[in-house]
């Protein structure tokens, strides 16, 4: 090979190396799926050392807060993958309220930053973000669903906006598929009451808004992932739930509930010939 296509193949492979080198911010949520909780308040610490403007930084650190809720209290295990009706149930909790200061203080801090330039496309999905974690903590931690409600659906209406001028912004369409997904499960008359009060519950919508968070998103991808294991497996879907869930193992090793769950399947996996796996959502 000449020396100067040499060089410019070698340039080229450099520049694909820079442009699927992770940044800290992606890291950070690494981390936190992967239950290194440690780890990922340490990134989003120094990112917002380096970045003192961004709400990027403190908003990610309450994700962490949250999720490591979860991990405590089993939240995922008990409230997603059950075998009843209508998940998201009204099993009473006890909070850490350390963790609860930190992590309201975290979306303070967050808010406060995005406020100071709304019309920024990262300020803004910064807000998508907090709501959606508050809102969630408030239903699955605090069982309080008419101000989690509130919450979610203040969320998905500033993602719609954003995502009206930046439809590539992906991760930000979780708001969407979250709430039609979610509150699509709910019973027919609760189904037409949170309609009636602005909210959306599409199922079809709802997944597909999913699907592209968890093929093109950045941070939320690997939570879009395990909504749709969800909805396979609530669908008797096993072979996407299976699909779904061995990418997760393989990506968070250290995170047991994949492999869990995974291990949960396996006789139904069995039992209906389930063959081999490929999928476009890994």
């Amino acid at each position: 090979m000449p020396l100067r296509t040499l060089t410019l193949a070698c340039c080229l492979c450099a520049l694909a190396a820079v442009a699927a080198a992770e940044t800290p911010l992606e890291l950070g949520y690494r981390q936190m799926y992967d239950l290194q909780f440690a780890d990922a308040h340490r990134t989003f610490g120094d990112w917002q050392n380096t970045h003192p403007d961004d709400p990027m930084g403190p908003v990610s650190d309450a994700a962490a807060y949250l999720f490591a809720e979860f991990d405590r209290l089993h939240i995922l295990q008990s409230e997603f993958f059950t075998h009843e009706q209508h998940f998201i149930t009204d099993h009473k909790l006890v909070p850490d309220a350390v963790a609860k200061r930190k992590f309201e203080a975290s979306l303070d801090t967050a808010r406060r930053l995005a406020a100071r330039d709304p019309n920024n496309p990262d300020c803004q999905f910064a807000l998508i973000l907090a709501n959606g974690l508050h809102s969630d903590y408030m239903a699955l931690i605090e069982k309080r669903y008419a101000a989690s409600f509130q919450e979610m659906k203040t969320s998905r209406i500033t993602a719609e906006r954003l995502l009206a001028a930046h439809p590539a912004m992906y991760d930000a369409w979780i708001a969407i598929g979250v709430e039609n997904y979610m509150l699509s499960v709910k019973a027919m008359p609760l189904r037409w009451l949170l309609r009636l009060a602005g909210g959306e519950t599409d199922r079809a919508v709802g997944l597909a808004k999913l699907r592209l968070t968890a093929e093109k998103g950045h941070y939320l991808a690997p939570f879009a992932k395990l909504l749709l294991a969800v909805a396979a497996l609530r669908d008797h879907d096993t072979w996407h739930a299976r699909v779904l869930l061995e990418g997760l193992v393989r990506e968070y090793p250290h995170n047991p509930l994949y492999a869990q769950e995974l291990a949960r399947l396996q006789p139904l996996i069995t039992s209906s010939g389930a063959g081999g796996m490929a999928s476009a959502v890994e």
